[in-house]
């Protein structure tokens, strides 16, 4: 069976209901991007790299357009994120029917749009994920369906990290998510790292400690 996104995938070490990891890009790269990530992490892990949906000119792929004005002023085609949302969703269903993995154990693992899908993907479809790797994005409430609090949320686990020196996602836009967390009562752990928008190796190891212990 085709799977609706183009992906990469790492086997696990189990041969049957594995742990899920599911990596999520950030703007204008691709499905290779975090799966170096994969080689350093659990070997119980059954990893999926997705590649986003929306082709770059003249490469790489996107989640969603980012619209510049003659002001450099810069907004989000919502309509766009939200339909990556639905097929990030649609995708953890056919990854879960694929492979031989645990539908209750679904990590979600992004990258800055990545991450701001990651958050969407979670808050709005809570049921289809367990723990949320949450690196250099943000809290973005126009992408997460109404009612929050109507859904069983209880369970969701996030670790969230920025670069204090962040120059493309400013690290104050990052400091929200705990306190949009806390409000709504979901487990989570927040760190910064002094780098810019990338993942610092110390980053890598602190949300890799984090996930084995929840696996």
């Amino acid at each position: 069976m085709s799977l609706s996104l183009h992906h990469i995938t790492r086997p696990s070490s189990l041969k049957d209901n594995a742990p899920l990891l599911i990596m999520c890009h950030g703007y204008g790269s691709d499905e290779n991007d975090l799966f170096s990530f994969a080689q350093e992490l659990s070997e119980e892990l059954f990893i999926i790299s997705v590649r986003a949906p929306y082709t770059m000119q003249p490469f790489g792929n996107a989640w969603y357009a980012i619209n510049f004005d003659a002001h450099q002023n810069k907004w989000n085609d919502v309509e766009q994120a939200i339909q990556s949302r639905d097929k990030i969703s649609n995708f953890i269903d056919e990854a879960c029917a694929q492979y031989p993995v645990n539908k209750d154990n679904v990590t979600l693992l992004g990258f800055s749009q990545g991450t701001i899908l990651s958050y969407a993907v979670a808050l709005t479809y809570p049921e289809k994920v367990k723990n949320i790797i949450a690196l250099s994005g943000y809290v973005s409430d126009d992408m997460i369906a109404p009612h929050i609090d109507e859904r069983n949320i209880g369970h969701l686990d996030f670790y969230c990290s920025h670069g204090s020196v962040d120059q493309v996602i400013p690290v104050d836009w990052a400091r929200r998510a705990p306190k949009f967390l806390d409000k709504h009562h979901i487990k989570h752990t927040y760190s910064e790292f002094p780098v810019g928008h990338g993942v610092a190796p110390q980053n890598f190891y602190a949300f890799k400690n984090w996930l084995e212990d929840r696996i």
